[in-house]
């Protein structure tokens, strides 16, 4: 299956440079190009977008904006957002999480980076390290203050509809490891773990394992720096 990916970057000559590099591999193919983020929403709906490499900062509608509206949308529910910034840590890019997004890349990351990013959004997996995750948890979500509604992901009381091995596989997810380094860790299959992460996103209102980390760490129940 051929990976559909969308450009949005206010930038045209990064935008080509992005093009090139994508069409050049035999799995992917760019299906638009976009240079703000109200074009990046409709071009996404259009095109079939399957993953989006959004600019967090652009004139008019910024990525963060485009980012909630396309994850907002239950027809966009197979789409993923690979967020593309200048400064990987960055209160915006909390927030991209927060909206949706499956995690986020630097722009001066190597080529080979960013063909991973597209394979391993599309394949629904977070584009998270374990060091860049603590390091945004760390500096911004202890300053920022999430809508008080019954969803927010800094409630603590959201982890109580969780058993003890869905917290558990929490831990593990929040720390950046895969399904196959948890069940290694706790001594079950990857398939358990993996119906514990689906149990988990389904009971906490998550979109992928990016929220999952967010939610871990707003929670209270991983720790900047464990």
């Amino acid at each position: 299956m051929t990976i559909r990916v969308l450009l949005a970057d206010d930038q045209a000559l990064l935008r080509s440079a992005f093009r090139v590099l994508v069409d050049s591999e035999p799995d992917m193919e760019v299906v638009g190009e976009a240079s703000d983020g109200a074009e990046a929403v409709r071009l996404v709906k259009e095109q079939r977008a399957d993953v989006v490499l959004m600019d967090i900062r652009m004139p008019g509608t910024d990525g963060l904006a485009a980012t909630r509206t396309i994850c907002a949308d239950p027809d966009l529910a197979h789409v993923r957002v690979v967020i593309l910034t200048t400064f990987e840590i960055d209160d915006y890019v909390v927030q991209a999480l927060r909206a949706g997004a499956c995690g986020f890349l630097g722009k001066g990351s190597e080529p080979e980076d960013l063909l991973d990013a597209v394979r391993i959004a599309a394949r629904g997996d977070a584009l998270l390290s374990p060091a860049a995750t603590k390091s945004l948890i760390a500096r911004f979500l202890a300053q920022s203050t999430p809508a008080d509604d019954d969803r927010d992901p800094a409630r603590p009381d959201r982890l109580d509809t969780l058993t003890v091995r869905e917290r558990q596989v929490l831990v593990q997810v929040a720390g950046g490891h895969s399904n196959d380094e948890i069940a290694e860790r706790l001594r079950v299959s990857p398939l358990t773990v993996k119906t514990h992460v689906n149990r988990a996103m389904a009971k906490l209102g998550a979109r992928d394992r990016a929220q999952l980390v967010v939610i871990a760490y707003e929670s209270g129940l991983v720790k900047p720096g464990r």
